[in-house]
């Protein structure tokens, strides 16, 4: 792993003494403007390139700079930050300029997956470079308010010289020095929203076949998850202590649930598609003999697949 170089800590110390550290974003989709505008609105010199150039004049009408290529962009600061659609294209983009990163911060907020965040390091590291891959856990109209957090793994050097900077952002969350980290934990957050969206859609579309509105119905769903999102922790102690017995309800009586779910559904016309892995899940293990046992069991299905 590279280490801060001595002209990134100088540059970076010479620019919290004259003002705030120049930055480049790389991308400006609609996360990527929204990264770029936080730091604006910070104060911070920022430089902008995008593929289809007139997707930076919003910013540059509010001071943002142009730059004519990526590799002038990569040349203006010292901490470049790119957010594009996947590493495909950062590769395409970042490959021509890789002998200028040397001495500089490559912060790489593109979602992609573990492997490739750690190809993606060593690549930066051939090149000179210090890098971190990040995770972004907000939508762009989040990006500098108070909800908004940002995982970061890759080299500890770089994030501790840019810490402040990317707070900008939102709050930084560092994982560890393997830069896969922040990619694994940034899908299976996402995981855990789309289930609950995914539940949440069929929930609708189920109470819909009555004509139930969704908003009425959404009054209900809201205080309901914040009563079993309460029992998070405790299901999480469970499964650390691979302790999966429980006094709530097992899996025998869950596998009776998904028969009426199921069912009722169908009767209404509803798709089951997502739904319907879930009872796979749950009727293999009651089929494997842990009908006693509660949910936290499915969890060990899930880490041997051939067994489904």
């Amino acid at each position: 792993m590279k280490h801060s170089s001595p002209s990134e800590k100088e540059t970076h110390e010479q620019a919290g003494a004259a003002g705030r550290t120049p930055v480049t974003v790389i991308g400006l989709g609609m996360m990527g403007s929204a990264l770029a505008d936080a730091f604006l609105n910070a104060g911070h010199r920022t430089t902008v390139w995008n593929r289809s150039a007139d997707k930076a004049d919003a910013l540059v009408a509010k001071g943002a700079v142009r730059a004519a290529s990526a590799a002038e962009a990569v040349s203006a600061s010292p901490l470049i930050v790119v957010c594009v659609l996947d590493y495909e294209a950062v590769h395409e983009i970042l490959g021509p300029a890789g002998g200028r990163l040397a001495g500089r911060t490559l912060v790489n907020l593109t979602n992609g997956k573990p492997e490739q965040a750690r190809k993606e390091a060593k690549w930066a590291n051939e090149q000179g470079a210090n890098y971190l891959d990040g995770g972004i856990m907000a939508v762009p109209q989040m990006i500098a308010g108070p909800e908004a957090f940002l995982l970061y793994s890759g080299s500890p050097e770089a994030f501790e010289t840019y810490r402040r900077e990317l707070d900008v952002l939102g709050a930084g969350k560092y994982l560890g020095e393997d830069a896969g980290l922040a990619a694994l934990y940034d899908l299976a957050l996402l995981t855990t929203a789309y289930g609950l969206i995914g539940g949440f859609f069929h929930a609708v579309a189920l109470v819909g076949t009555e004509k139930v509105e969704a908003a009425a119905f959404t009054a209900l769903v809201i205080p309901w998850l914040q009563a079993m999102i309460a029992s998070l922790p405790s299901q999480a102690q469970a499964l650390d202590a691979n302790n999966h017995t429980t006094d709530v309800s097992s899996l025998n009586i869950n596998k009776v649930g998904f028969v009426n779910l199921i069912e009722a559904s169908q009767e209404q016309g509803v798709s089951t598609e997502l739904v319907a892995p879930i009872q796979a899940l749950v009727n293999q293990a009651v089929a494997d003999g842990y009908g006693a046992d509660g949910l936290t069991r499915l969890v060990e299905l899930l880490k041997k697949p051939q067994l489904l």
